[in-house]
């Protein structure tokens, strides 16, 4: 499944990536928070609980990826490119065709404050 949010705000793929650290979840979001370095990637709290979380600058901005979730969830905070290349565009996705509602209302209000984070941070 896959879930977007559209920030209408013109940014850099450089403002994003110095901007979105793993250091600086908090400034964005109120359910996730930095624990430690974990190797390459590093540990942190989410809405679901903690994860070992990836981080990586990509083509447009940053991606995130709780990688043992069972659910496989990702997300990128991307510029420049469709579906709206002139604004943010969040897209999210976990590797189910389905899933039960209560989790999805979970991760729409994960994206509520990401929309939320990023408007009031740009």
């Amino acid at each position: 499944m896959e879930f977007f949010r559209i920030i209408d705000k013109k940014v850099s793929e450089e403002i994003i990536q110095d901007k979105i650290t793993p250091s600086t979840l908090e400034n964005f979001t109120e359910s996730m928070f930095y624990i430690n370095n974990n190797g390459a990637n590093f540990y942190g709290a989410t809405l679901w609980g903690e994860f070992t979380i990836s981080y990586d600058k990509i083509n447009g901005g940053v991606r995130f990826t709780l990688l043992d979730c069972p659910n496989a969830l990702s997300w990128t905070i991307t510029t420049g490119f469709p579906p709206e290349r002139e604004k943010i565009v969040v897209h999210c996705t976990i590797n189910r065709t389905q899933k039960q509602f209560e989790f999805i209302e979970e991760i729409e209000v994960f994206l509520d404050e990401w929309e939320t984070g990023l408007i009031e941070n740009y």
